[in-house]
């Protein structure tokens, strides 16, 4: 008999491969701004730079890991509302057919381990581990839908995303213009 709960610990262990990734880049960008600003000599008086390095490497992954939890959890809602208006499969089965899947973010994971100096490098490794991720779910799901549902259920997701998405855009648009227009020295 298969255990169904042993991958149950991926998505965590994949969350925090990602955030410290992701910290570890932010930690070399901050530090480097920190010099350039001239608060890195002031820092340096109370801490020693491998204390400094990772007490904002606590932080940056801290950040980080709430923000790819946060994503998770949105993705989570957004796919089990989609499954709930285009699935007919009331046992559950596709449902646990697709949770196989957390093995392609824990491998992308990992290999976001050789991006570490470039940002793009680790968005393109979490973009591209995303899309593979939703292509291997569609496809373990398409067993389990006719192509009407399927194409619904790819619909409705990316329908669903890139409205989450503009709006964000949009607010973060506007909060800086906001920003700009109220700075004195620019009128």
């Amino acid at each position: 008999m298969k255990n169904p709960y042993i991958f149950g610990y991926l998505p965590f262990v994949t969350i925090v491969l990602f955030s410290l990734t992701f910290g570890v880049y932010s930690v070399g960008v901050s530090v480097d701004l920190f010099k350039e600003v001239g608060l890195y000599a002031g820092m340096r008086e109370f801490l020693t730079d491998m204390q400094l390095r990772l007490f904002l490497l606590v932080i940056f992954t801290l950040l980080f890991f709430m923000v790819f939890s946060a994503l998770k959890l949105i993705a989570g809602t957004i796919h089990e509302t989609a499954m709930l208006f285009f699935s007919k499969d009331v046992e559950g089965e596709s449902y646990s057919e697709a949770k196989g899947g957390n093995v392609i973010y824990f491998f992308g994971s990992l290999i976001s381990v050789g991006g570490i100096h470039s940002v793009y490098i680790l968005a393109a490794i979490f973009l591209l581990t995303t899309f593979v991720y939703f292509v291997y779910v569609v496809y373990k799901l398409s067993n389990y839908m006719t192509i009407g549902r399927t194409v619904g259920l790819i619909v409705f997701e990316m329908t669903i995303w890139s409205v989450l998405i503009s709006t964000i855009l949009y607010i973060l648009l506007k909060l800086y213009n906001g920003v700009l227009a109220s700075l004195p020295f620019l009128n």
